[in-house]
């Protein structure tokens, strides 16, 4: 393994393949802005040319490692070359150097994973013949819809009844209405502006704390260098009452946070805001899908109908104290699911 600590000097060609969550401008904020106090990222690369594997990972400040995610992370799995994604030799290999890495600190967590991924069973049974078990857990799930052509019409037709009503008399009322106006804001010359918006938006919201309170700007500073951000922004007499984070990447539009004023509720927002800004994403852009991010909320299922499993990976060494805990818990939660069946 080869460590780096920006991905910035990383080989050529082993970001940006798998969708946001892999490139250059995610890495880089989950780096600086992403991961918790004295902790740091480290991007271990195994092999060489195309058959490179990157792992992203964290380096906690006990000395373990983890998969380098945080509660923004979509989907996570490690970066492979042409030529190792065409083969399982090293994903193999890469998922035998990823565990001699790991072992010493007992576990190794890894999440946001796709099961569906052809190469995790090559890189599990590497870690496994690197002297690690692997205990896998449903992680959270993902609502998308692929858009295939389909323009906005053809779009909210194919949305439940109650939410088409709603859409077409909350968004034509919310255009005939003086005081309101929308904005997307995509270019490095308005995400400051931005950024203030969605923060003031933000404090004024139901919304937690976020446990990582830079993160989202700084996301928002980086796509918008690559062209890949829409803040949307819905105003009442020029100051901002509801914000949406979304990004775009291969023609994915990628919803990660939204938030709206409670005083505003009677006007409904948050929903007014989703249904123009899609507007305008399949019309005037021609977006191929898109993904409302971690969780089940109920109100993803009214805008999409696919939902996708992401699960995670616990690697343990069965010789280390923490690896035995670890096989004894997930043993001891079997049991009980068998019971509660």
């Amino acid at each position: 393994m080869r460590l780096f600590t920006t991905p910035d000097n990383l080989p050529a060609g082993l970001l940006g393949r798998d969708g946001l969550f892999s490139t250059a401008a995610w890495w880089r904020t989950v780096a600086v802005a992403g991961v918790a106090q004295g902790a740091t990222a480290v991007f271990a690369v195994h092999g060489d040319g195309d058959g490179a594997v990157l792992w992203p990972l964290l380096r906690r400040a006990d000395g373990g490692y983890e998969a380098l995610t945080n509660p923004y992370t979509c989907l996570y799995q490690p970066a492979a070359g042409p030529i190792a994604q065409e083969g399982d030799a090293d994903l193999h290999g890469a998922g035998r150097a990823l565990a001699r890495l790991g072992r010493g600190g007992g576990l190794l967590r890894l999440d946001a994973l796709d099961p569906d991924w052809p190469g995790l069973a090559a890189v599990l049974a590497g870690a496994r013949a690197g002297g690690m078990v692997a205990l896998r857990f449903d992680h959270f799930g993902n609502w998308y819809e692929p858009i295939d052509g389909r323009n906005w019409r053809a779009y909210l037709a194919s949305r439940p009844g109650a939410l088409r009503e709603t859409v077409r008399r909350r968004l034509r009322d919310a255009e005939r209405n003086a005081a309101l106006s929308f904005a997307l804001l995509s270019g490095p010359d308005e995400v400051e502006a931005g950024i203030a918006e969605y923060e003031a938006v933000y404090a004024r919201s139901w919304k937690e704390p976020e446990p990582f309170p830079h993160f989202n700007a700084e996301l928002m500073r980086q796509t918008a260098r690559d062209g890949a951000l829409r803040l949307a922004v819905l105003r009442h007499d020029g100051a901002a009452i509801a914000v949406q984070m979304w990004i775009i990447h291969h023609g994915i539009a990628a919803v990660l946070k939204l938030a709206h004023d409670e005083a505003f509720k009677p006007l409904s927002p948050g929903t007014v805001l989703t249904a123009w800004t899609l507007r305008q994403m399949i019309s005037a852009e021609g977006v191929a899908g898109i993904d409302f991010g971690r969780g089940d909320a109920p109100y993803k299922q009214l805008w999409t109908s696919r939902r996708r499993q992401r699960i995670g990976v616990m690697l343990a060494t069965p010789w280390h104290p923490a690896g035995i805990a670890a096989l004894l818990r997930h043993a001891a939660g079997r049991v009980r699911a068998k019971l509660r069946r």
